[in-house]
């Protein structure tokens, strides 16, 4: 989809997301002639890896949604943890970024987190949950964290994938009433709704 005008620009039937997929998708859109320069998206390997390959130039914009819901959902609703109530807390304030002086406020607040909690956190047993939940929650923001501030540059890159993922829900809820179409009227379908969707816009 395209972030400024929010037309869908291709679209593929996939049974599943995955590397080859994606890579023979991408690669007839690169011989006919798309060039992004920002992808804001989720963090799947497999779609960042065939992305770089195709696109060397091209920069990833991480959803900062996914990573708020992915980071709060493995610290829990209640985290037992004063470190996971911490960042979990710090994590609620991500989507709400809208400036630098807000972006260097949330990594400076990140970076005290870590000289707060890092040995805290080493020091538990790597079989409790805690452990586990605040080292994949940690993960998680140090990978992220070099692509999450992108839009700050160019307010034509969208902070999240929210608009893609409203259309692609409203898509399965609509392909759910037309259960039981064989393979051949699946793809017919996906390709209808989508050509409409630009159409009337």
């Amino acid at each position: 989809m395209n972030a400024v005008d929010q037309k869908l620009i291709s679209n593929i039937y996939a049974k599943k997301e995955g590397y080859q997929n994606v890579y023979t998708w991408f690669s007839k859109l690169n011989e006919e002639g798309l060039n992004p320069l920002y992808i804001t998206m989720d963090g799947e390997q497999s779609v960042i890896r065939a992305i770089y390959e195709i696109w060397p130039q091209t920069k990833i914009q991480r959803c900062l949604y996914h990573i708020q819901r992915e980071g709060m959902r493995w610290l829990r609703t209640y985290p037992k943890t004063q470190a996971g109530r911490d960042l979990r807390r710090l994590l609620k304030t991500l989507c709400r970024i809208n400036s630098f002086k807000e972006r260097n406020i949330f990594i400076a607040s990140y970076v005290a987190w870590l000289n707060q909690y890092r040995d805290f956190v080493l020091s538990l047993p790597k079989s409790e949950v805690a452990f586990k939940d605040l080292k994949k929650t940690m993960a998680l923001i140090y990978n992220a964290l070099p692509d999450m501030f992108y839009y700050l540059k160019d307010k034509n890159i969208p902070k999240t994938t929210n608009t893609l993922e409203s259309f692609y829900s409203r898509l399965k809820s609509d392909y759910r009433s037309h259960r039981g179409l064989t393979e051949k009227h699946k793809r017919s379908f996906l390709n209808w709704y989508c050509y409409f969707k630009n159409k009337y816009k």
